[in-house]
């Protein structure tokens, strides 16, 4: 059984598809003189987003009113998941790393939350792997991105209220000091180098990188707000969160998708070359891109500590056993039957972190966090974990748990 599950797995690890992810990761290390155009990798993600989204809501149309509680309890259970997951990734890196606590705040945010990348992967490989899943995931994709966010927000509020300095310092961490009274605050002192340490010089460096990266690609940047303290539920806190541009293009195509089947029309055909056929072949260019991007975040962690890097590479795996046991459990407690996939993608939503909507919330609401470090765990550690080991590897992991759950 083992030789089985080791073979299964190395074919699915060098599937074509994953193969490109692996090309683009090669590109910056052999220093290729190649930039992929934003404007393509949003109009890419743009397609994959509306994609999964009316695929899932024309599926959803199709399920009968007596399963729909059960559906509606396995999208809480996901709800509740990434809450969890969340306040895990808090727990465990208070002893994995010397982050800052306002730092371990903004990764929890980015764990509890989920990846539109990592899931429109691991639908290609299913499908490619002819393993049924149940169409209507999508759902649970929009609202399993929503607990990080809030997870994030609920930790800096309750930081901010224990006494959190301007610069994202506690009182009981080095760094801090209290503002002066009529003068400037100790985080303007160190800007003006006075009292200057080893974090503050990280903070320096990571906002030179920033900026760095503003300059390559200024487009991605445009429309971003300073990085200025915003009340934690502002109007654009909260439009970030509900209603992000991902989210939006995703809970649309799922209405969209959900309404013309109800109504007796496809929105799109199965013989349809554009959404259909090109699936395949947009994911392999977004998949280049991101490993490009992916290759080049792995330098931010060099001051991160090696605690960080294992937490980006073991979490996954983690969340994802974690996810997969409590699907099995919800199935067999309200006798749902999943399809095998289902808890595949289930595993890769609680296992994957978000490298689109935290960012945002982040820039507006924890800008005292470093802009650097949750976002190269995420996309340059975990993203890359996920969608290359990760998949193959959960799919072996479930065929082990389906036989302590026979009857579901």
């Amino acid at each position: 059984m083992v030789y089985e599950l080791w073979e299964n797995f190395i074919h699915n690890l060098f599937k074509p598809l994953l193969l490109f992810f692996y090309f683009g990761f090669l590109i910056p290390i052999l220093k290729v003189r190649f930039e992929f155009p934003y404007v393509i990798y949003q109009g890419l993600t743009m397609y994959l987003l509306v994609a999964i989204g009316w695929q899932g809501g024309e599926e959803l149309a199709k399920v009968k009113p007596a399963d729909i509680d059960n559906i509606a309890g396995f999208v809480a259970l996901g709800f509740t998941l990434n809450v969890v997951i969340g306040a895990l990734t808090y727990v465990l890196l208070r002893y994995l790393t010397r982050l800052r606590r306002v730092d371990r705040a903004a990764v929890a945010g980015y764990y509890g939350s989920d990846s539109a990348g990592a899931f429109a992967t691991c639908v290609a490989v299913l499908t490619s792997v002819k393993i049924a899943f149940d169409a209507y995931m999508p759902v649970l994709l929009a609202f399993m991105e929503i607990p990080g966010c809030l997870v994030a927000l609920y930790l800096v509020a309750r930081l901010r209220h224990r006494g959190m300095d301007d610069a994202g310092y506690m009182p009981d961490e080095d760094g801090y000091a209290a503002p002066a009274a009529g003068g400037p605050g100790a985080a303007d002192q160190r800007r003006l180098g006075e009292d200057v340490d080893d974090r503050v010089d990280r903070g320096i460096e990571e906002e030179l990188e920033l900026s760095l990266e503003k300059r390559e690609h200024p487009e991605r940047y445009a429309n971003s707000v300073p990085r200025t303290k915003a009340p934690l539920m502002s109007r654009a806190i909260l439009q970030e969160v509900f209603l992000n541009p991902g989210l939006i293009l995703l809970i649309g195509g799922i209405g969209i998708g959900f309404i013309g089947a109800l109504q007796g029309q496809k929105v799109v055909h199965d013989q349809n070359e554009l959404f259909v056929a090109a699936f395949q072949g947009v994911l392999c260019l977004f998949l280049l891109e991101m490993g490009m991007t992916a290759s080049r975040k792995l330098r931010d962690l060099k001051s991160a500590g090696s605690g960080f890097i294992v937490f980006g590479l073991l979490a996954p795996n983690v969340f994802a056993l974690l996810g997969i046991v409590a699907a099995y459990c919800y199935a067999n407690l309200t006798d749902t039957h999943f399809q095998p996939g289902t808890y595949v993608l289930f595993a890769v939503l609680c296992g994957a972190a978000s490298y689109i909507t935290l960012p945002a919330v982040q820039r507006l609401g924890i800008p005292e966090a470093s802009p650097t470090l949750p976002l190269a765990a995420a996309l340059g550690l975990t993203f890359s974990y996920t969608v290359t080991i990760g998949i193959p590897l959960y799919i072996e992991i479930n065929r082990v748990v389906a036989h302590w759950f026979p009857a579901t």
